[in-house]
């Protein structure tokens, strides 16, 4: 899973643009069934990060080409210009592809400066349909780092396109832009795309169409840290929203330490229906990196969630018609502490020290058959180098870090990625630049491959094939299997932070500066 670091991005926290707003309600999902239907993987789009609610790094996708090559266009379908900083995964939904980024290269002159970028293109031919474009908090740059852009993936659910922005707002976009016209309720795009001591500037059809925001910061009073890096999850009514709370610019202090770090908003209306009570924000130690995951498991369907304390939380989640009576409190079921022995008080003591310190958790939570996997260890920009990735048992309740454990393998250093899980074995990379290879019932290693930088994406598994970036620019295509085979080490010639997405025979990579959709070319 991709996340950012003080040396790179800054994060998200602003002056509350306005209270949530109403609008009617959208289609929804009220079972697991229309879930799963909502968010197909078999040769279809992927409108959210990883697989339907497990998060797991898979798809379905066939004919995917085992090579290709960016400068003579072998295997390219199209590439569009993003910025010149990306680090959101893209998303692909009815037609349309999804990627945050900066403005570094303007699509809209009417646009100068930095802001943050969320490109919707169509997905044939990689055209700019729409953009939201967001301006940086002004405040103070570690609320949101010069150059970061939007550094969240979307969620797509129908015509709704959830996404937290750079400056820490939960937001309902319509995915036809303003092309159809201001949908409503919220009516004030121009004023929000522009700074403050500026004038509104003019609507086109070539803008967002903002249906309802909700400012987490004015809202809940959380701290952002580096950059909005929240992943949101869909269930029935309900967003769950990492909000990524975390420390000040001394990277000492907590200014807010009675912020959530797991809310719950209602998707019709952008209201807050609950939050959780866990008191995670004293202990963060640098920020809240890990957005949740959903499976039933043990018969209970449970919201999974990962700190910035470092421990593994599982919620019940809100039942049909919650926040008419008030915001109500996540209700825990059990945690799960993946480093016990780890400092848990004055742990920004331990800044910068490589050795020993307090874990964090970067990674989603990912369900597979009823066994949770997840990355956790030291903080990249300002822990220890030890990390691990860790299986273990969620059908438990209470304090289950003596008993859940099943297993946990050590990593080569600091894991930003998140675990994508087949036929019995797990991949995983980690800033050592290594990719492993590890059987999941043993928590052996398979295999490992050492790459030339290290890994702040996750890899994705379809057709056979493991793909994955590196920070050095190469990207790398594995046979899927116990025995290692590279099948190809591609030079993209620029950093790719985000993880590749898979959709409709199709291949999406992201580097910093150019989106490629990579697909077989048949005779």
């Amino acid at each position: 899973m991709l996340c950012f670091g003080c040396h790179v991005i800054r994060a998200t926290r602003l002056i509350a643009p306005a209270a949530p707003l109403t609008r009617w309600p959208a289609l929804a999902c009220v079972s697991l069934l229309l879930g799963w239907l909502a968010f197909p993987t078999d040769a279809a789009d992927q409108p959210q990060w990883g697989q339907a609610w497990t998060r797991n790094m898979v798809s379905r996708e066939r004919h995917l080409p085992e090579s290709f090559d960016v400068q003579s266009g072998r295997n390219v379908r199209w590439s569009a210009r993003l910025g010149t900083e990306t680090h959101s995964t893209p998303v692909v939904a009815s037609g349309r592809v999804y990627i945050g980024t900066n403005n570094g290269e303007p699509r809209d002159p009417k646009h100068q400066g930095d802001r943050g970028v969320l490109m919707c293109l169509d997905e044939s031919n990689g055209k700019l349909l729409w953009q939201l474009v967001v301006p940086k908090m002004e405040e103070d740059p570690y609320l949101d780092w010069p150059k970061t852009g939007i550094a969240s993936a979307a969620t797509v659910e129908g015509e709704n396109v959830y996404l937290v922005s750079n400056r820490g707002e939960v937001i309902c976009l319509d995915a036809r832009g303003l092309a159809n016209g201001n949908a409503g309720p919220y009516q004030n795009e121009a004023r929000h795309m522009t700074l403050r001591n500026q004038p509104p500037l003019p609507l086109e059809a070539t803008d967002a169409d903002i249906v309802w925001l909700y400012d987490m910061p004015a809202g809940v009073g959380i701290w952002n840290h580096d950059a909005a890096h929240s992943s949101i999850l869909v269930h029935g009514d309900f967003l769950y929203v990492n909000t990524g709370t975390g420390v000040d610019n001394t990277h000492k202090k907590i200014r807010r330490p009675d912020a959530p770090s797991l809310i719950v908003i209602d998707k019709r209306t952008g209201q807050l229906v609950a939050r959780d009570d866990e008191r995670i924000s004293p202990n963060i130690f640098h920020c809240t990196w890990s957005s949740p995951s959903l499976a039933t498991v043990g018969g209970r369907t449970l919201i999974f969630f990962a700190g910035g304390n470092g421990i593994l939380y599982a919620f019940e989640p809100v039942k049909k018609g919650s926040g008419k009576d008030g915001v109500t409190t996540l209700k825990k079921v059990w945690q799960f502490d993946p480093d016990p022995t780890a400092p848990k008080e004055n742990v920004h003591f331990y800044n910068n020290n490589r050795r020993e310190g307090p874990s964090n958790v970067y990674s989603f939570p990912v369900v597979y058959q009823d066994r949770i996997y997840f990355t956790a260890g030291g903080d990249l920009w300002w822990g220890k180098n030890q990390a691990w990735m860790f299986c273990m048992n969620p059908t438990l309740s209470g304090e289950v870090t003596s008993s859940a454990k099943y297993w946990s393998y050590p990593l080569e250093k600091h894991s930003l990625s998140s675990v994508a899980l087949e036929n019995g074995l797990a991949y995983v990379a980690d800033t050592g630049r290594r990719l492993h290879c590890v059987d999941i019932a043993s928590g052996k290693p398979v295999w490992s491959h050492e790459a030339k930088g290290e890994f702040w994406s996750s890899p994705l598994i379809a057709d056979g094939k493991v793909f994955i970036g590196s920070r050095r620019g190469d990207f790398l295509i594995f046979a899927t299997g116990r025995e290692k085979k590279l099948l190809a080490s591609l030079d993209l010639g620029a950093p790719i932070s985000s993880t590749a997405t898979s959709a409709n025979r199709t291949l999406y990579i992201a580097t910093q500066f150019q989106l490629y959709a990579v697909q077989e070319k048949r005779p």
